[in-house]
Formats: structure tokens, C-alpha cells, sequence
């Protein structure tokens, strides 16, 4: 017997502008998402402004659920669309 766990693959991104790079960091904390950490926040000057510009991407981590099968193909087919296997370990 395995046991799998999972969890949904989703990812919203967004836009902001601050004058540095604290300020781009509290607006990307205003709007995270609850149960979304953010990943990605690559920031980029604004030519002829002195702002800076980032868009964050935050990531869905918090609904882990637990599958199990009898084997590796069986607990791959029990994984649905838009979710990702994150560990397996032998129950046996």
C-alpha cells in the first residue's frame, strides 16, 4: 500500500507599484490571497520614474490532502487534474 500526498495547483499574480523595494513588499503582503504564500516577485524599474514596479505570484499551499492505492500507477490515476503528488511513502 502507498500513500500519497497532494495539493491543488493554483497561482494568482499581481501588479504593483511602490517608491522601494519595502513598500513593494508590504502592498504584495496586502493583497496575498489567505492560504497562498507568495513565490515569484521580480521587480523592475520604471524608465523616466522613480518607482519600482513587481509582479507577484503567490502560490495556493494550503490544502494538503492524503490519497492511497495499492501501487504507483493506481495512486498516479487517483491524482485529478490541476493537483500535484508531493511525496509517496510504503504504508507497508
Amino acid at each position: 500500500m502507498l500513500i500519497g500526498l497532494m495539493r491543488p495547483v493554483e497561482t494568482t499574480s499581481v501588479d504593483v507599484e511602490a517608491a522601494d523595494l519595502a513598500a513593494v513588499q508590504t502592498q504584495l503582503a496586502l493583497q496575498k490571497p489567505q492560504g497562498f504564500d507568495l513565490i515569484s516577485a521580480p521587480v523592475k524599474m520604471i524608465k523616466g520614474a522613480s518607482t519600482l514596479k513587481a509582479t507577484g505570484t503567490f502560490a495556493r499551499r494550503d490544502q494538503v490532502e492524503q490519497i492511497d492505492a495499492d501501487d504507483m500507477d493506481a495512486l498516479l490515476a487517483k491524482v485529478p487534474g490541476g493537483w500535484q503528488l508531493l511525496n509517496v511513502r510504503d504504508a507497508s
